[in-house]
């Protein structure tokens, strides 16, 4: 039962100040909780997976978001479409989350089957006169961009999705992701609130003294420094940096390769940044020790020097790199849990031992996942804490979470909190 001496949400939207964290409960309360699921992950663009988890016609992956189900699939004409994983019967759900490959949806519960567009073909036991057009799944909204999946639950979606495919999809072109392969996928349960999460992926102030495999490929001054606390040699490297950089996403987009920084945040619907950033090290991958994890390149990819497309939406965050992929979503299970998948995506062909080592592909990105398990946790305990106080952000190195939660209360207050 909600514990009606609890401050209103929409109390604690207009406490937060400006260049701050959120005030402690809506990090932590069960309500806030339940208004962020109806609002954000249920009326917004959702990243929900990628086109090669439904490769083949008959493929189907089913989605828990928030206190909702979906199935997305691929129909016998090979066309993308999602679904509330919901029997029009009496409710039940048609498939467990996870993957499967169908000739037709069927409900276990009592047989009411389905055709993959959706459409209601056998009710048994309902009589001759029974409409079976009554009996269609209600469609989700579903879009792949660049072969990332997003859907919206809600009855009227965002229209600004098209400003994220206008990005996007010249960017994630040359990787042709709608046609490469899952080589692996993690689930990990954070132990902190969602919007911690997404925090904590969203700066890397944090970086250099937390993920030291990581930072073998990343290049700290990308994600900001305060000039005035840079000693003279790392003030040169600095200066050294920004010069390679500008140099370097010019001839990036000399050839075709769109490089530059994207900010949807505060006043849109559609929160994303995106921006290509050089590799450290040799500059090939974000693997221990910077090379290319595979031979067989993505898509059309005919060099290794590209960089990584880095994409942050609303609940993931993406790498894209010439040999292979990285595609990450959030979602929150309560207030204090949050789960996070993880999909490694190489080239359709590639093989397993022969184009690549798995170990090599997957172990910088597993172990910062691990490490940023434990931030986040450690996070949210001090903010359940008496003792916090909504601290200050860096204007160096936190001014993209600033940004992020000035759009997260814009969002809900919209939404009639």
């Amino acid at each position: 039962m909600l514990d009606m001496t609890l401050e209103p949400v929409s109390s604690l939207l207009r406490a937060r100040r400006p260049g701050h964290t959120l005030p402690a409960g809506l990090y932590t309360r069960q309500d806030v909780h339940e208004a962020d699921v109806e609002v954000i992950f249920h009326r917004h663009w959702i990243a929900a997976g990628v086109d090669a988890d439904v490769p083949e016609p008959g493929d189907v992956y089913a989605l828990d978001i928030g206190r909702s189900s979906i199935v997305i699939l691929r129909d016998d004409d090979g066309v993308l479409r999602a679904f509330h994983n919901v029997c029009s019967h009496r409710g039940a759900r048609l498939v467990d989350a996870g993957r499967g490959t169908v000739g037709r949806l069927v409900c276990p519960y009592h047989q009411w089957v389905y055709e993959l567009n959706g459409e209601l073909l056998d009710a048994p036991h309902m009589g001759a006169t029974f409409d079976k057009a009554l009996g269609h799944l209600r469609p989700v909204h579903l879009r792949s961009i660049g072969g990332l999946l997003y859907v919206c639950l809600g009855e009227t979606p965002p229209d600004d999705i098209d400003d994220l495919a206008r990005v996007m999809e010249p960017r994630l072109a040359p990787y042709d992701i709608r046609n490469a392969r899952v080589a692996f996928e993690t689930d990990i349960v954070e132990r902190g609130n969602w919007k911690l999460t997404m925090e904590n992926n969203r700066e890397c102030y944090h970086c250099t003294s937390n993920h030291p495999e990581l930072c073998v490929s990343f290049v700290h001054y990308d994600f900001g420094f305060d000039p005035d606390a840079l000693s003279p040699e790392e003030a040169a490297e600095a200066r050294a940096h920004a010069i390679r950089y500008e140099r370097q996403a010019a001839a990036w987009e000399a050839d075709g390769l769109p490089s530059s920084a994207v900010d949807h945040g505060p006043g849109h619907a559609t929160n994303f940044r995106t921006q290509r950033l050089i590799i450290a090290g040799p500059g090939e991958s974000q693997t221990p020790n910077g090379r290319a994890a595979s031979r067989r390149l993505l898509g059309t990819m005919t060099r290794k020097d590209t960089g990584d497309v880095h994409l942050w939406g609303i609940n993931s965050w993406n790498h894209v790199m010439a040999d292979h992929a990285v595609v990450f979503a959030a979602y929150p299970l309560s207030a204090d849990r949050t789960l996070v998948r993880t999909k490694w995506l190489v080239h359709k062909d590639a093989v397993e031992g022969v184009d690549y080592d798995l170990a090599t592909l997957t172990t910088v990105w597993k172990t910062t996942n691990e490490q940023d398990a434990a931030l986040v946790a450690r996070a949210h305990a001090g903010v359940e804490t008496a003792g916090y106080r909504p601290g200050p952000y860096s204007p160096f190195t936190e001014a993209t979470l600033d940004d992020f939660a000035t759009w997260y209360v814009e969002r809900m207050r919209a939404h009639g909190f």
